[in-house]
């Protein structure tokens, strides 16, 4: 029993480096692979949502369904069985975007058009970062997420002042205009405000009354002072982000493809994935 021990060690490592490292030969080859499968799926649900093709191809398109809802299946168990600590998998970004691409069809069974949702499957496609090992834009997409999470507070309060405002506005809008001019409630008017204050202008709601165009202006000019608030706010902090990335080490995880660890770190702060000096600066 003890020499079977490091076998079965001996091949779930084997299987971790397929399945993790895109880059050893088998690992390149399992992602592209992969990559196919999932953009087959992809255009196969595309394809069946167009009707008459769904009635000349439909079982056709289900047996397809199948075939790659339970070939995502076994990957989906390999990973697990590969990794060391397969709970952190399943909870990180890429192990809920894999379960969550093989939920629907089984769902389906119970629940009519519930695998219509396959569609996204096509965020798996993201695993190309690793396979054509384009860590630098992973990390710039990691300091994106991170700027937008430093701002949240500031674009929370920022939205809710112009909630308000358009709110004002479209009760306004429903006094001044009212029903005879399509501001037929508070609802409509507020509608109404968000079109103008975004400068969309659909056309099917608009003021006929001087005081109402008054309004208007008033909106117009109000949407095009502070459209550029949420992005002075983002840049600021993405600003802070590239800043405090410059003092962290560039090792890259190569489970998660996460990098910005401490310098001391020992594991991915993600999916806890031990990190090593292979996972070097790209």
């Amino acid at each position: 029993m003890a020499e079977e021990r490091p076998k079965a060690r001996n091949w779930r490592d084997t299987l971790f480096k397929i399945i993790y490292h895109a880059d050893t030969p088998a690992g390149k080859l399992f992602d592209v692979l992969l990559i196919v499968f999932i953009l087959a799926s992809v255009l196969v649900i595309i394809l069946d949502s167009v009707d008459w093709l769904h009635q000349q191809y439909g079982p056709v398109f289900y047996a397809l369904e199948w075939f790659f809802t339970i070939v995502f299946t076994i990957e989906f168990i390999l990973r697990l069985i590969s990794i060391r600590r397969p709970l952190r998998y399943v909870f990180s970004f890429f192990g809920i975007i894999d379960l969550l691409s093989i939920i629907p069809t089984y769902l389906g069974l119970f629940i009519s058009g519930a695998h219509n949702l396959l569609v996204i499957r096509i965020l798996r496609i993201l695993r190309i970062f690793r396979v054509l090992k384009l860590v630098r834009y992973t990390q710039q997409a990691q300091l994106l997420i991170s700027a937008v999470a430093g701002s949240r507070h500031k674009i929370a309060v920022f939205f809710f002042f112009i909630s308000t405002v358009l709110v004002i506005f479209g009760s306004l809008m429903y006094v001044v205009e009212g029903p005879e001019h399509g501001f037929s409630n508070i609802p409509a008017g507020i509608y109404w405000a968000i079109v103008t204050l975004t400068t969309v202008g659909y056309g099917d709601i608009a003021p006929q009354t001087v005081p109402g165009r008054f309004i208007a202006s008033l909106i117009m000019l109000t949407g095009y002072s502070i459209i550029a608030v949420p992005t002075g706010i983002f840049t600021s902090e993405l600003n802070r982000a590239v800043k405090k990335n410059k003092k962290r080490d560039q090792r890259t995880c190569s489970t998660c493809a996460l990098t910005g660890h401490d310098r001391d770190a020992v594991y991915c702060r993600k999916c806890g994935h031990q990190l090593d000096d292979s996972d070097g600066a790209q």
